[in-house]
Parts: structure tokens; sequence; C-alpha cells
């Protein structure tokens, strides 16, 4: 429960988006970069090793049922977010609860993908909150409504903010892709039952990100922050 809460998983999770939004630039980088991989590095360190294979066996359909749970319902909530620092905190909870998917498969492939997993998150997600903690230096606001057409204002910021989405979603060549295809295979090798719901939510995650680079970068420059520099 405690590494559960520090992760965090669902329904344990809600304390995640509250305090992002609070924080500052810099208590959002710290809090996405350690402390929430203090709650992965928990189960791989503590919980692992504590108890016995049967116990693990028993409450194995429990734990992939929150995490799956909480990969979807974590990337339904980063879909509708309109503050950028919230979209960023929900896809950081449906990550997390990929990465617990990978814990609680107890294959080496899981793990690994899992450990693998949230370096690249530490990195990909730290950026994220530093380029929205630029935003919202240079414009006051963190809506993802207040802002268009930033790729022809702002080319070499729309570049990192491109090329570390796609990170963040597992894109080929870039940090997340090998972990996150660790987790799949580790997933496919122990059941294909919770295949389907994986891929949904892996989906679904993406779509979070993309809809927010289109909605900031592309279409026409928003007149109210045009001036600004």
């Amino acid at each position: 429960m405690a590494f559960a809460v520090k992760l965090p998983l669902f329904p344990l999770h809600i304390w995640l988006p509250h305090a992002h939004v609070e924080a500052s630039t810099a208590t959002s980088i710290i809090l996405a970069a350690l402390m929430l991989k203090l709650g992965g590095y928990g189960f791989v360190k503590f919980m692992l090793p504590a108890f016995s294979a049967s116990t693990h066996l028993f409450y194995k359909p429990f734990a992939m049922f929150i995490s799956v749970v909480g990969l979807i319902y974590g990337s339904l909530a980063a879909l509708r977010q309109l503050d950028l620092k919230r979209q960023i905190a929900f896809s950081s909870v449906a990550h997390m609860s990929f990465t617990t998917v990978g814990i609680f498969t107890f294959t080496e492939a899981g793990v690994k993908g899992a450990i693998y997993l949230m370096l690249s998150h530490g990195l990909t997600s730290t950026a994220l909150f530093f380029m929205v903690g630029v935003l919202s230096e240079r414009f006051h606001t963190r809506s993802i409504m207040a802002f268009g057409g930033l790729l022809g204002a702002m080319p070499l910021f729309s570049f990192f903010f491109i090329f570390m989405n796609l990170a963040n979603i597992g894109f080929p060549g870039t940090s997340g892709f090998v972990p996150e295809f660790y987790v799949l295979t580790a997933v496919v090798s122990d059941s294909l039952y919770y295949l389907f719901f994986v891929l949904l939510g892996m989906f679904l995650t993406t779509a979070a990100a993309l809809v927010a680079m289109l909605r900031i970068l592309f279409g026409h420059l928003k007149l109210a922050y045009s001036g600004s520099s």
C-alpha cells in the first residue's frame, strides 16, 4: 500500500495531479524524476524478494487488474485535461501503472522493462515539466486552449517538445521504446488476457500526448500571446 501510494497506483493516485498543479517547476521536476520512482524501486527491491512465489501468484490477478485499470483511467483522464501540468501528471499515472504491469508479470523481461521505463520516464517527464514551466513563465498560463501555432513562433522549443512527447509515448528510436517492448513481451509470454487492455491504454496515452501537441504547436498563432517574448 505504501509503495502503491508513492508510485502512485489507482485509486491512490489523486494526490499527484493536485501536487503538480500547486508545485513550482523545480518541485515538479524532482517529484517526477525521483519521488515517484521510489515506489517502483520499493516494489522491485523489497516486495519481490520479501514474499514467496505462492504469495505473488495469489495476489497477481488483483495487482494486474489495478495496474491495467490505472493505465486506462490515467490515459483517459490525461486525454481530457486542459491544464498542461495535469495532463502530464495523469500521463505519469498511466506510465507508472504500465510499469507495475511489467513488475507483476514476475518475469525477467517484465522487471527489466519496468526498470528501464522508470529511467526513461524520469528523463522525459522531467523535460516536459521543464518546458511547461517555460510556457508558464512566458505566457502566465498553462491552459492548452490558450496556445496555438507555437511551432512557427518557437521552433526550437517545439522541436524538443515534440521529441520528448514522442519519447514519453515510446516512439521507436527513443528511450521509451525498448522498455515498453520489454513489458509487452512479458505480457504476451505471461497472459494474453491482459494484452488487449494494455494496448488500449497505450493507444489512449499516445492519443493524449498527440492531442496536446496538435493543440499548442499547430494551427493559427493565438493573437492574445503573439506579442509576448
